[in-house]
Order: structure tokens, then C-alpha cells, then sequence
């Protein structure tokens, strides 16, 4: 296998399957339509779970639309004379869409965030940041960190009133899972600074890598109908800082010196959770990563299913319970740990 990037054998037109046209002043236009839900603040009978949207950075346009789960947090007590044992479980959540696409207000991550909030049960805080190429990477890493900065100061009752904010966990799903980890180190280095936030683990949801040299499954599934070899590599061009390369540390994290940044999440303590599919084209880049972190010492749970695809829980709710399930215990094991 060559050392370099090897144009696949697809005949896939990236541009057209992502309904996107370069512009000459290196923004795209997006012709596709993504459908959008709205927030829903207000209480109505036998509702489920309450979602709001709270700005964070107006003029980077950054916000948070954050999830309760309505009818337990009625059935506990929450004032402030009682237990902080009722207090749920922070999951700071980070969309995907190859950086280019989607929303916090996406309406297949808002159903995802708003059963993961019940399921589990947790207050989720889901991220809207900056895309690409408008903005390219590292400015979601840094709308991922101004918005856990604003967390810890907020005044945001539905934080205050119902958020344990010594079980917090920085999750993602594929672009957002990149997120979720670049974010993670950034904190890991600067954990004072996030008091009274404890973050105690990652959860890494397909998470979104690669690098120059093809893997074993990119070539395997080069024409995979969900993410396509050539689309893959036109997101990452249009996400990454101009000139730089597929081993830049934003998309391969087993170059440069990032593994002495994951020392001081091992010294922190916290634990990781990386979920993936055979299925997936990047299911190798999700495996060697967990492989390096254990070699570190990191306490690392892999979960990888048999078949399924890339964000197969997002594009398919039916199946999330089952993630739901496996989120639920990796949280808990780190409150029993504590």
C-alpha cells in the first residue's frame, strides 16, 4: 500500500452527492436540504423531554440547545436543601456532518439528544458551532471549548437546577466525536480553569479521523453508499487548514505529540468510550485510536458491532436504544468509580 493518498476507484462526483458548489471566494453553497426541528421549552401535558436554544457567542453565531428529560425531573426533588444525588449526568454533546453540514437544531440529532436525555437519564447540552470551510478547523474546537467555558458560569436554570456538574462527559458523533476529542485534550489542559465543571470521560461516537495512508476498510469500502471514499476526502479539504495534509494532528491523531496530551487525561483519570461499526469506512482509524490510548494507560471501553455503517444510530433512531443502553452503563460505571 503506497504511502500516499491514492485516488479511489470510485466514480462518485463528491460535489454532486453532498448537493454543494464551490464558490471562487472559498465559501460553498449547500443545495441540500436538511430538515430542522424546533426547540420546545414549553411544558405540555405528558411531555417527554423539554429542549431550549441559549446563545453563547451571538457573533459567532454559538449556541446550545439544551435537553431535560420533562416528567422525571418533576418526579424528583431538585431544591436546593436536597441531595445533590438527583442531579443528572452533563453530556456535552457535539453534532456531526463532516464539519461542513448539520446543526444542533438538525432534526436527526435533536430526536438522538432528546432520547439520549430520557434514556439515560442526563441533561444534554447539545454544541451549534462553526462550519467549514466558511470557518475551517480549529474554530469548532474553539466554539467546543467558549461553550464549556460559558457552561461553568452560566446562570442557565436548567443547568443549575437539574446538572451535575462533577459528572460531565464530552460526547460526539463523527465530525463531532473529532470534536469531542480535540475538546477533551484542550480541557484535560486546562481543568482548573473549568471549575466547577469535572469532566470524568469521552464518549466517542464514531468518531470522525483519517490520515494520508489508506486503512484496510477506507479501500474495502471505497463505494460505501453512506460515506463514499471521495466524499470522505472532499470534506476533510474543505475542513482542514489550507496546505495542510491528511496527517495534520486535526485528522490523525497517532501523528505529531498528541499521545503526550493523553497523558494528562490518564492522569486525570478519565474514561473513554469509542462506538463504531465494521460497517464503517473509518471503523480502523476508531480502533487504532483506542488501541493507542490503552497503550497509554487510558481506561478504554470499544464497543464495535458487526455490520451497520457510519452514524448508523443518527440516520436511524430505531437502532440508538441499543447505544443508549451501553452510553447508560459507561456513565455509570464512572459514578460508581468516583
Amino acid at each position: 500500500m503506497s504511502d500516499q493518498i491514492s485516488s479511489p476507484p470510485s466514480t462518485i462526483d463528491a460535489y454532486e452527492y453532498l448537493q454543494i458548489v464551490a464558490n471562487p471566494d472559498g465559501t460553498i453553497t449547500r443545495n441540500g436540504s436538511i430538515p430542522n426541528t424546533v426547540a420546545t421549552p414549553d411544558p405540555v401535558e405528558n411531555a417527554l423531554v423539554l429542549s431550549k436554544d441559549v446563545p453563547v457567542n451571538q457573533s459567532n453565531n454559538v449556541w446550545v440547545r439544551i435537553f431535560i428529560p420533562h416528567q422525571l425531573i418533576q418526579a424528583l426533588d431538585f431544591s436546593s436543601s436536597s441531595s445533590n444525588s438527583n442531579r443528572l449526568p452533563l453530556i456535552v454533546f457535539y453534532h456531526g456532518g463532516g464539519f461542513v453540514f448539520c446543526s444542533a437544531a438538525s432534526s436527526a440529532f435533536h430526536v438522538f439528544c432528546s432520547d439520549m436525555a430520557i434514556e439515560l437519564p442526563a441533561v444534554v447540552v447539545s454544541v451549534e458551532y462553526r462550519l467549514a470551510p466558511e470557518n475551517r478547523l480549529p474554530a469548532a474546537y474553539d466554539d467546543a471549548m467558549e461553550a464549556l467555558h460559558w457552561i461553568k458560569t452560566t446562570q442557565e436554570e436548567w443547568l443549575t437546577n437539574y446538572a451535575d456538574f462533577s459528572r460531565c462527559f464530552l460526547m460526539g458523533g463523527s465530525a463531532g466525536g473529532n470534536i469531542a476529542y480535540h475538546a477533551g485534550l484542550r480541557a484535560a489542559a486546562e481543568v482548573e480553569d473549568l471549575t466547577p465543571l469535572k469532566i470524568r470521560g469521552l464518549i466517542l461516537h464514531h468518531p470522525y479521523f483519517g490520515g494520508v495512508k489508506r486503512t484496510e476498510s477506507e479501500l474495502r469500502l471505497a463505494d460505501d453508499p453512506v460515506l463514499p471514499l471521495r466524499v470522505n476526502d472532499l470534506m476533510w479539504e474543505l475542513s482542514l487548514p489550507i496546505g495542510a495534509d491528511r496527517d495534520h494532528e486535526y485528522c490523525n491523531p497517532t501523528v505529531g505529540g498528541e499521545s503526550k496530551m493523553m497523558e494528562k487525561i490518564k492522569l486525570l483519570g478519565w474514561k473513554v468510550l469509542v462506538a463504531g461499526f465494521y460497517g464503517d469506512p473509518l471503523v480502523d482509524r476508531q480502533i487504532e485510536l483506542a488501541k493507542m490510548m490503552e497503550q497509554i494507560g487510558i481506561e478504554v471501553k470499544g464497543n464495535f458491532g458487526e455490520g451497520g455503517s457510519h452514524g448508523l444510530e443518527i440516520l436511524d433512531p430505531s437502532k440508538a436504544k441499543a447505544l443508549n443502553l451501553i452510553i447508560k452503563d459507561f456513565v455509570l460505571s464512572t459514578k460508581l468509580a468516583a
